[in-house]
């Protein structure tokens, strides 16, 4: 007995077998399954947002849209702008029924966006090799910060300029300025909206870092190219005004910057994995 025991004392563990990585064996059809789940989740997250803006309806409606339309809306006060009150009609039928959801669904994607950008993140991460939940909740975190401050900036700063300038810009004292109500919806929510999306430049450099496409050197190099294509689109989203115009690139620009440094902290972490 004792002889045994030495023999079976003799024989090494049985190692276990390596973890695999379940997404490095999944098949092309399984990927488009897992981003439709993906996708499928991040719209539940939506829904929830439109039930909450439905429950908080009035205040969404006569409080955040219609706002810029009332003279005493409370950043016209902070930024120094001299208001006047913006005239609404609808010229359809179904002018203010549209209208209406409209501003429920876009509230709603703002709210649900976090979901929507955790679901998304969690299918792109394993491609990055992050599979842990904490760091794809982090970078959730990450998209959701720059996107909701992008449409905090697009609300608060680029709207009521927006608005004012086009309610007092009149060609002949015979012409009154009297807008469709779904004109201005689709006007605020896509101002709101772009500030949200150009907001997420930090983002898009942290990404493409970690894809080996760029690096914090030719963000530095093409700074200039930059900084006229922000002046380009700050001319395209806001009127012709110098004012509204640098409000708009002088954050873009400073984005810019943040970019860069995201850069450098993707390639830390690039080359912190081709080392190990």
């Amino acid at each position: 007995m004792a002889e045994q025991r030495d023999i079976m004392s003799a024989v090494p563990p049985k190692a276990k077998p390596p973890k695999r990585d379940p997404s490095a064996s999944m098949s092309f059809l399984d990927h488009l399954e897992e981003l439709r789940w993906r996708l499928f989740r991040g719209l539940i997250g939506m829904i929830v947002g439109i039930v909450a803006a439905f429950i908080f309806q009035d205040f969404i409606i006569n409080e955040l849209i219609l706002g810029p339309t009332k003279k005493d809306f409370f950043m016209y006060q902070l930024i120094g702008i001299d208001a006047v009150e913006l005239s609404l009609i609808s010229r359809k039928l179904p002018g203010q029924f549209f209208t209406y959801w409209g501003t429920l669904i876009v509230v709603g994607f703002i709210i649900g966006s976090p979901i929507f950008f955790y679901q998304l993140w969690a299918f792109i991460a394993p491609a990055l090799n992050m599979k842990e939940k904490l760091r794809t909740f982090g970078h959730t975190i990450f998209i959701s910060f720059f996107f909701l401050l992008g449409v905090a900036f697009g609300y608060l700063i680029l709207v009521p300029f927006a608005v004012q300038f086009f309610t007092q810009f009149v060609i002949a004292d015979v012409i009154a300025n009297e807008f469709d109500i779904n004109e201005y919806f689709t006007s605020v929510s896509m101002w709101t909206l772009s500030c949200g999306i150009l907001f997420q430049i930090p983002v898009a450099s942290f990404f493409l870092t970690k894809l080996e496409l760029i690096t914090p050197s030719w963000l530095r190099n093409y700074w200039r190219q930059a900084l006229v294509a922000i002046m380009i689109m700050a001319a395209v989203l806001t009127p012709p005004d110098p004012v509204s115009q640098v409000l708009i690139a002088a954050p873009l620009a400073l984005l810019y910057q943040v970019a860069i440094l995201t850069s450098k902290l993707a390639l830390r972490g690039v080359e912190k994995s081709k080392a190990s």
